[in-house]
């Protein structure tokens, strides 16, 4: 059984230095969904992100719920930022709703005093300008001028949610690069690691090879055969997976 204690700071450096597509092709190999959060694209590029998922649910809007619902400092969206520190992304489920807010310069302001770790949401953010300048990694489906309270409304933090159409639970493993956002659950964080790290160590030789022998990829890539014998003789190792 896969060890599901907490993420340490220490494992998301690990992770911050993993590209995205390496960490799905871990996840591939491990027969894991490949969990790629869709939609959800860097504000900026340039930015690594990795930490433990804070999450948020956001619900449609009605009248009713809008009476139900806890106010101010008491409201879902302001008890999950008081939980994301430089460890923690925030993560929104905001439906796919592409256009609609789940907040802007005001809520993410505090993010930006907590030193969280980054924010990832399947909606759209508002403010987009100030939001670059708070220094935490941004990803969004959109950016938008819309108010979000007319469509839909924060609900529920810390439980299991979809963001982009990937299962996302507190704790889990969130990592964020110019090619998108990445959920590594947090039981396979491990594994997913060493297999990222023993993969790009095969894909070096092959594409040094590729440079000697100037031939088609499709030789050595998808791995076969021919790639653990290269990588044996180049390296003395042997990899199986």
């Amino acid at each position: 059984m896969a060890n599901a204690s907490r993420i340490s700071d220490e494992t998301l450096e690990v992770l911050r230095k993993i590209p995205t597509q390496t960490l799905i092709d871990g996840l591939w190999v491990k027969g894991w969904p490949m969990s790629y959060v869709e939609g959800a694209r860097p504000l900026q590029l340039g930015q690594k992100m990795a930490g433990r998922a804070v999450t948020l649910r956001f619900v449609p809007h009605r009248p009713d719920l809008v009476q139900d619902k806890p106010k101010g400092v008491d409201s879902a969206e302001y008890v999950a930022i008081e939980l994301c520190g430089p460890g923690e992304v925030l993560v929104i489920d905001a439906m796919g709703w592409k256009y609609s807010s789940v907040g802007g310069d005001i809520k993410f302001f505090r993010m930006m005093q907590l030193g969280a770790g980054g924010l990832v949401t399947d909606g759209a953010a508002r403010d987009s300008v100030a939001l670059k300048g708070y220094g935490f990694p941004v990803f969004s489906a959109a950016t938008t001028a819309k108010q979000g309270p007319a469509e839909f409304w924060p609900w529920q933090v810390n439980d299991a949610i979809q963001c982009g159409g990937v299962l996302v639970r507190p704790g889990d493993a969130v990592v964020g690069d110019d090619d998108g956002v990445v959920i590594v659950p947090r039981g396979e964080v491990d594994d997913v690691i060493r297999i990222a790290h023993e993969r790009e160590e095969v894909e070096e030789v092959i594409k040094a090879q590729l440079e000697i022998e100037k031939c088609s990829p499709g030789k050595y890539y998808p791995f076969n055969d021919l790639t653990w014998k290269l990588f044996e003789e180049k390296t003395g190792k042997s990899y199986r997976h």
